[in-house]
């Protein structure tokens, strides 16, 4: 169930709750593609980080481990020893990303595994049951993400089957939620908004899939190679079809101006590996821009790496001994960054929330849309 709060303007405050805990939005998931957070972060961790909720990978972790070997083991939540929300995703980005090795259909896609090679088909029943045997809170729709640009005939059809499988979706989590061994009774499904950067297919499918009465609607495709301008476009012409009392989820985004913009749009949730994935290199961010660990200047730093944070890294660390760590390739370089750049994005939906609470959302979004897209100087 979504609370909606308050709002301003677009920018909403609302509260989702799940099974396992209540999702105070605007809220940033936390991505752990295989069950684990890339870089060494523990789901010990991430309760020290301000994680609110855990996102991981439907047709990875069908991969490996298997999804009955977790489902055997009593689910996700307790196979990796996180009590909080936790999110999957359909499989159907990989329908994009593994375009060269894949065949779609209209009962599903045929993949080629890019571990072994093996055949492997996924269909919107098949990514239901997968999702089901995981027991996520939230269970994501099977749907095509449509490469940008992309053909307007082909984008058109591809809406309408994606509307198809999400109706044999929503049958399908509602049956597998019935079952006597179910591991998440409580699971939902959200929808996912296609059709490239088509306007008019992008507001008629969501007029669509909006009549389904879903937990919650993702706006999928986008953050895919597209200028910001187009995605932040989109976002206007999809959002006033958006349910108001149900959660807006926009996939695959982004970095911390994205964040704001979007959530001045109107966005709820949002999810995105480039805070985890920059930190292994020594990107980072932080409350005056972003910064690259490894120059030179930071060789003989005292400082922590944002002198704003009170994350565990910033608390004890320096500049200097964390760069010490790259040049030596040592691994707790990655991990003490990872950490660092998702409890700065955590924090980040933290004093957003802050900010619509207490009724200074404008004020906030036009000192820090700027700001955090700088590069530190000094």
């Amino acid at each position: 169930m979504f609370i909606l709060k308050k709002t301003s303007g677009k920018a909403r405050r609302g509260e989702f709750t799940t099974p396992h805990g209540k999702i105070q939005t605007p809220v940033f998931m936390n991505v752990g593609t295989s069950a684990a957070i890339k870089g060494g972060v523990s789901t010990m961790d991430l309760r020290d980080i301000k994680c609110q909720v855990e996102l991981s990978n439907t047709y990875h972790l069908h991969i490996r481990p298997g999804d009955e070997l977790i489902r055997d083991l009593g689910g996700l939540h307790k196979f990796f020893n996180w009590d909080g929300p936790i999110l999957t995703d359909s499989g159907g980005f990989q329908v994009f990303s593994l375009a060269a090795i894949r065949k779609i259909t209209e009962e599903g896609v045929t993949f080629q595994s890019h571990m072994d090679g093996k055949r492997i088909f996924m269909g919107p029943r098949e990514s239901m049951r997968i999702q089901a045997n995981l027991g996520s809170d939230i269970a994501m729709a099977f749907d095509e993400c449509i490469k940008n640009p992309a053909e307007y005939r082909y984008t058109k059809a591809s809406c309408e089957r994606t509307t198809r499988w999400l109706k044999i979706c929503k049958e399908e989590v509602e049956k597998n939620r019935m079952e006597e061994n179910a591991v998440n009774p409580g699971q939902v499904l959200f929808g996912i908004n296609q059709g490239a950067t088509f306007d008019d297919l992008r507001i008629n499918h969501m007029k669509e899939i909006a009549e389904l009465d879903l937990a919650g609607y993702a706006i999928g495709g986008l953050a895919v190679g597209e200028p910001a301008e187009v995605m932040y476009h989109i976002i206007e012409q999809v959002e006033p079809f958006a349910p108001k009392d149900k959660p807006r989820y926009l996939m695959g985004v982004g970095t911390p101006v994205n964040i704001l913009e979007a959530v001045n749009r109107g966005i709820d949730f949002f999810d995105c590996v480039m805070p985890s994935r920059n930190a292994r290199h020594g990107n980072l961010f932080t409350w005056r821009g972003h910064m690259n660990l490894n120059n030179n200047k930071y060789e003989k730093d005292p400082r922590p790496l944002d002198p704003d944070c009170q994350c565990p890294v910033c608390r004890n660390y320096s500049r200097a001994y964390i760069r010490h760590l790259f040049k030596a390739r040592e691994t707790l370089a990655m991990r003490l960054c990872v950490m660092h750049n998702l409890y700065f994005y955590n924090e980040l939906m933290e004093e957003i929330r802050k900010a619509l609470d207490q009724d200074r959302w404008e004020s906030f979004y036009n000192e820090y849309v700027e700001k955090l897209g700088l590069r530190v100087d000094d």
